[in-house]
Order: structure tokens, then sequence, then C-alpha cells
């Protein structure tokens, strides 16, 4: 058996068993990929899928037992790679990181460009999407550290760690009727058209529940991932704008729009920092945490990869 054979059977699980998909992503042959894991599986003595004729159609019981060691015995050569890179590059290779639109903005414009002059041969890998394909990329390695909400949390292999709090704030033109009452409830918002996140990012899932709380059904204008198509949209008249608290930055760009804080109507955010469980974190890594947060210590994220995350 050799490595080559477990990395065909990894991704063709990936790859919802389409040997096809998997001959492409691997740059190899699907006759290649085929024959492997058959000598594989025949060196085994099990069968790690059950077929139909040539396609593969099911993980078989045995199987799933040969994938879990297989992902270990896969993560653990990842974790050889980056030490070979550690101690033969000490200030040199990349940090890819997997983040939300929002983040990528608004959050670590200075933390990345802090890294770089501490390190100037690393290089910066950023990968955007929505909170459950950072941890998604986490999880296959295209990524060594992702920074998104909550929903980092509930994926079991991989180890978070909050980073800072956030609230929703309200956005609106200095003209209009809402932008001079003092208190703004659900109600008052419930009348208007909205402009705010699409539902799988920057803590929606706050707004929507607090709507259903209080038995409200918001009308929701205008869904988007990017907090200034949001406000573009405000500027057009469209509704009320519904944003992250980092996207209102004091710089003079959003001179024309009044900014409310809404932490009382939708409650607090927390975004999170995640690692792959188990994962070997390089030097640069664990500066780039502290960078992000000052809690984030390089003994505080030792200790979290370690097993005490609820510790910290």
């Amino acid at each position: 058996m050799n490595l080559h054979q477990f990395r065909f059977v990894q991704e063709a699980v990936r790859r919802n068993l389409n040997l096809t998909e998997t001959a492409r992503a691997l740059h190899t042959s699907q006759p290649g990929i085929s024959k492997a894991i058959i000598e594989l599986e025949e060196e085994l003595g099990v069968e790690i899928f059950a077929r139909h004729g040539k396609r593969l159609k099911r993980v078989t019981e045995p199987g799933a037992h040969v994938l879990k060691s297989i992902d270990l015995i896969m993560r653990e050569v990842g974790n050889l790679r980056r030490i070979g890179e550690q101690y033969s590059k000490q200030d040199s290779g990349t940090l890819s990181i997997a983040t939300t639109h929002t983040q990528a903005r608004y959050v670590l414009p200075q933390p990345v460009a802090k890294l770089r002059e501490a390190f100037p041969k690393v290089n910066v890998s950023m990968h955007q999407g929505s909170p459950g394909q950072v941890a998604q990329m986490l999880m296959d390695e295209v990524a060594e550290i992702g920074i998104a909400t909550e929903s980092l949390a509930q994926y079991a292999d991989l180890i978070t760690l909050p980073c800072y709090e956030w609230q929703h704030m309200l956005v609106l033109p200095a003209t209009h009727p809402l932008a001079s009452k003092p208190d703004i409830s659900l109600q008052d918002l419930a009348l208007e058209p909205l402009i705010t996140y699409h539902p799988s990012f920057t803590g929606r899932t706050k707004i929507d529940l607090a709507f259903a709380a209080k038995r409200l059904q918001p009308r929701v204008a205008l869904e988007a991932i990017d907090s200034d198509v949001i406000k573009t949209y405000v500027r057009l008249g469209l509704g009320v704008g519904i944003v992250a608290e980092m996207a209102i930055k004091d710089d003079g760009t959003n001179s024309d729009l009044i900014a409310i804080p809404a932490g009382h109507l939708f409650g607090l955010n927390v975004a999170r920092v995640a690692f792959k469980r188990s994962a070997y974190l390089r030097n640069f890594v664990y500066t780039f945490a502290e960078l992000l947060s000052p809690d984030l210590t390089r003994s505080a994220v030792e200790s979290a990869m370690s097993g005490h995350a609820n510790d910290f």
C-alpha cells in the first residue's frame, strides 16, 4: 500500500465516488485510479467500495473504517510536510487563509500587512466563501486558518476560538424617518424594506431569529454577501440596511449614511478563528493569530489544539 492509493480513495469520496471527476482533480487517468483502489482492496482483504459494474456505488462498512485510518494518515503526512517546511524555511512559505468577504475586506488588511512586515518572505493566499465553505476549506487543508462567525463551532473536526465580538448596525440616509427616531424597534423595522446579508453570511441567522421571536415577518427587499453592496442600495433609497459593525469604517466613506447600533435588537455575534484538529501550525500561523487578537497567544492556541479549547 502507498500514499497514492490513499489519496485516490480519499479524493474519490470527496468527489461523490465519481472517478472521472477524481481523475480530473488529481491530474491522472481513471483506469489508473480504479486499478490502484482495487490493488489496495486486495492487499487489505476487504472491499472499500460496493460497485455496480465498474461504478462505485457506496462505501462499505469496512471501507468506512479504512477511510478513517486513511484520513488520519493523510493528516499526519500533511503535518510532516509542514514540519519540514517549518525547520527548513523558518521565515518563508505560504499562509492560506479561508474567510468570508466581510472579514477579508474590513478586518484582515491590517493583520495581513503586519504579518508581511514581520515575515517578508511569507506569501498570503486568501480564499473567500461562506462560513460553511470556510470550514470545508480547513477540513480539506486548502487553508490553515479560518475566520468567520459562530457557525465554525459546529464542526467537530475543527478547533475554534473566539476572536472578537461585534454587533449589527442599521444604516440609512440621514433623511430617512427612522434616522431621528430615538428608539428603533423590531416592529419599526418590520414595516420597512430591508437590505441585508444572504442567509448563510455574517450573522444573518440572528437577524431572522430576532424577528421570529417577536412573530414578525421582515420585508427583505435585497440580499447580498457584500456590505458595500448593501450600503450602495441603501444610498439609492431601496430600504434600511443591516450590516456588520466592522463594515462601518470611520474613514469618511460612510459620511452620507447614519449608522445606528442594533445589538439590542439582534444580540451580539462572535467572530471565531478555526484550525483543523490535530494540524501542525507553523510559527507565522501563531503570529497571525496573535495579530488578530491579543488573546490568541501562542500558548492559548497550543493549549486549544492539545484538547483544551473549552478552557479558552
